[in-house]
């Protein structure tokens, strides 16, 4: 009787540590994976970098100076107040804009995109490495096809206009004898004919082309962008930073395939961009001189009406001089009202510019008032005077601050008139755009090279982490334990099983060289069948207690293996010189016969139909004490044969007459043969394959044992796999395979 103590455990690990183990373990099981997946990556990698059409990168420097002072700069604090510096950012916001970078487009001609049409992934490659001579300017076609570049195709569109339906379309352009082309739309209608040179106007397309150098069917795809687009996609490409905070050097940087197209466009928005700060404060010098122009006849009359009334007062009143007393103050007020003309100039100047909120605004009118306190000072000085010498100061300070404003106008209009023809502008230009076209910024090919290698080797990492996460399928037999069911052998997963297996579905051909099918006599010393000579030992023992000789072996589900180990087990039981029958009671699907290359007719089928006798069932193999009785024909109703009494009373007659009598049953999870015919035998196995079947299918497959009323002896732990994420399954040491073998326990 069998003890109802449960069996041993494994030891049990820390949660964490057995987590990281099984990892750990999952990826030196799949390193081959990894290998696979970084070499590919790697290789990938190297070639994307060795076929990648390189980037190059064009520079230039423009340097930002403080801005010269435009208006009345010719006063101190005027010169302060409208000579401010320009921000950088500011200055690179103006050489990104429209005006320049727009004006580049329809200089250069950007918006009309030319794309040499090569041959797919080699092609680029192969037309950068051809060198141009003079008697082979263009390379000949490769293998004839011709309507591809191959290297030295040149072609300069001087002009094309298209219809609005055509904006933004590719177009082919193929290349004619004799200098000829032929443009043609995507539907391949022709849509323009022409010759290099000549103007072509037709259908609303107008196209000129410059210069075409490439062999006779060559295709170039031609683009016409829409110009704002083509401005904005060039804005977003020019590359414009400060170098250093505050420092005013702007560098710019623009990449493209073509190092002189990146040079061209560089050098054309830097001249732009100089010209446009030029002509911007010239037109600021320009604006400042026609304001002091407006004055200067203003100032002039108000000089002579002043030089005239003083001239009058001096006739009528007989008086000539002032004192010297007078001539002190006089001067005084003439220094103070002279300064007051000028910030009335200022205001003037800054009410054009500025709202009157703004703090340079508000200050000028500070200074303003202070200036009005001290006239009023030296005013009060002037009432103590006789008033002829007040008149005669009046007059005379009206005179001479008159003609400081009016000098000192004229002398800033002929300043402003020099500064407006001569104008340079506050930015020059240090280093004109230039490639180095040795060294392309892109693509890196060893960083390249380096991440896609660690981008493989990441992914293949991912995957077997994954497929790890994935396979809920058992790989450690003290988890069949667990359930409940004692693991009575674990049998290593087997090259010449698979092939037996194979061969037996017939998904291949017997090997030429196999003069039989069961591994047990084809390959006695392979590690299989030396587990199934334990089990054989292991289960001597436990039918001590079994009501029959009769033993059945099932699975959750097919695919298992489990007529392997029938027939295989069969097999070694007569080699020990038992004798045993064994019958394929899997009337669907079952292939045992191949095995022994029998023929399935005259089976199990026709025996419980009555069709045969049992002597005519049986037959003989090439073990002397091994009998095999087929499945026969596929009938209709297996279950219901198997449920008739046929079935009991053959067994009944036979049991005595053999040592073993082994049944193979389909998967009881499939269909219910093997729950009918676990009623007939003293002892149940089932097989469970190495990775397939999850605890789930194996503990609902005991209790569907258990619902019959069917003790399941134990389990089969087949075709396992040496895996580094598997605990104690079994293991190699010195003398060969160690097979994890279920002990019962005795009372």
């Amino acid at each position: 009787m069998q003890n109802n103590t449960p069996s041993p455990q494994a030891p049990q690990h820390d949660s964490d540590e057995i987590d990281l183990l099984a990892l750990l373990g999952a990826l030196i099981d799949g390193k081959w994976i990894i290998i696979g997946f970084t070499l590919v990556f790697a290789v990938i990698g190297v070639a994307y970098a060795l076929l990648a059409t390189p980037i190059y990168q064009a520079n230039a420097l423009i340097q930002i100076e403080e801005k010269s002072g435009g208006g009345l700069s010719a006063f101190s604090e005027v010169g302060e107040m409208f000579g401010a510096t320009s921000k950088a950012v500011t200055e690179i916001e103006l050489l990104k804009s429209r005006a320049v970078v727009g004006q580049t487009v329809r200089n250069l001609k950007l918006d009309i995109t030319v794309e040499p049409n090569y041959f797919p992934v080699l092609g680029q490659w192969i037309a950068r490495r051809f060198t141009p001579t003079e008697q082979q300017p263009v390379a000949a076609p490769w293998l004839g096809l011709n309507s591809y570049n191959w290297g030295g195709e040149q072609l300069d569109v001087f002009q094309l206009e298209v219809p609005a339906d055509y904006l933004a379309k590719p177009m082919t352009l193929i290349v004619g004898e004799n200098q000829t082309f032929g443009l043609y739309s995507e539907g391949e209608n022709l849509l323009v004919e022409g010759k290099v040179g000549e103007q072509v106007v037709q259908g609303g397309f107008k196209i000129q082309i410059q210069t075409l150098m490439a062999n006779p069917g060559a295709e170039f795809t031609l683009i016409k962008s829409r110009e704002l687009n083509t401005t904005l996609s060039y804005q977003e490409q020019i590359e414009a930073t400060e170098r250093g905070r505050d420092s005013g050097i702007v560098a710019l940087a623009l990449q493209s395939p073509e190092p002189e197209h990146a040079t061209r466009v560089l050098d054309e928005v830097s001249k732009l961009y100089v010209r446009q700060n030029v002509e911007r404060n010239s037109a600021e010098a320009a604006q400042s001189l026609e304001f002091l122009k407006q004055q200067l006849p203003q100032v002039r009359k108000e000089l002579e009406r002043y030089e005239q009334a003083l001239n009058d007062y001096q006739t009528s009143s007989k008086s000539v001089d002032i004192s010297i007393e007078t001539q002190a103050v006089l001067d005084q007020i003439v220094e103070i009202d002279t300064l007051i003309s000028e910030q009335n100039l200022k205001r003037a100047e800054m009410e054009r510019r500025f709202t009157r909120q703004h703090p340079s605004y508000q200050a000028l009118l500070d200074q303003m008032e202070q200036l009005k306190r001290q006239k009023d000072e030296l005013t009060s000085k002037v009432e103590g005077l006789p008033e002829t010498q007040q008149e005669l100061l009046r007059l005379t300070r009206d005179v001479q601050v008159t003609t400081e404003v009016y000098t000192a106008l004229l002398n800033r209009s002929q300043e402003l008139d020099v500064m407006r023809a001569g104008t340079v502008g506050n930015v020059r230009i240090i280093d004109n755009a230039d490639v180095n076209i040795v060294k392309p910024v892109k693509p890196q090919k060893a960083l390249i090279a380096v991440v896609a290698t660690l981008l493989g080797g990441i992914i293949g990492v991912a995957v077997v982490l994954l497929r790890h996460a994935m396979n809920r399928g058992v790989e450690d037999p003290d988890v069949i334990e667990q359930l409940g069911l004692p693991v009575y052998a674990s049998i290593p997963f087997s090259k010449d099983q698979e092939v037996v297996e194979n061969v037996a579905k017939g998904k291949r051909q017997a090997p030429s060289n196999a003069h039989s099918l069961l591994l047990a006599i084809s390959n006695p010393a392979d590690l299989a069948i030396e587990s199934l000579r334990s089990l054989r030992t292991s289960l001597h023992f436990a039918r001590l207690e079994s009501k029959n000789n009769i033993m059945m072996i099932s699975g959750p589900s097919p695919g298992v293996g489990k007529s392997f180990v029938s027939a295989n087990l069969a097999a070694i039981m007569a080699q020990a010189g038992q004798k045993v029958l064994l019958i394929d009671a899997d009337m669907r699907k079952g292939y045992i016969h191949k095995m022994f290359r029998q023929a399935p007719e005259n089976g199990l089928s026709e025996l419980l139909s009555t069709r045969i006798t049992s002597a005519d069932a049986i037959y003989k193999t090439e073990l002397d004490n091994l009998h095999l009785i087929p499945r026969g024909q596929i009938p209709p109703n297996p279950s219901e044969l198997l449920m008739h009494a046929n079935f009991s009373s053959f067994l009944d007659n036979v049991k005595d007459e053999y040592d073993s009598i082994i049944i193979d049953t389909p998967p009881v999870l499939a269909v219910t043969d093997a729950s009918i015919v676990g009623r007939q035998v003293g002892m149940s196995l089932i097989v469970t394959r190495f990775g397939l079947n999850s605890a789930k299918e194996i503990e609902v497959t005991k209790r569907r044992f258990e619902q019959n009323d069917i003790q399941l002896k134990g389990a089969i732990f087949n075709a396992v796999v040496k895996k580094a994420s598997s605990y104690g399954a079994y293991g190699y040491g010195n003398y060969g395979y160690y097979n994890y073998e279920y002990k019962s326990d005795k009372s």
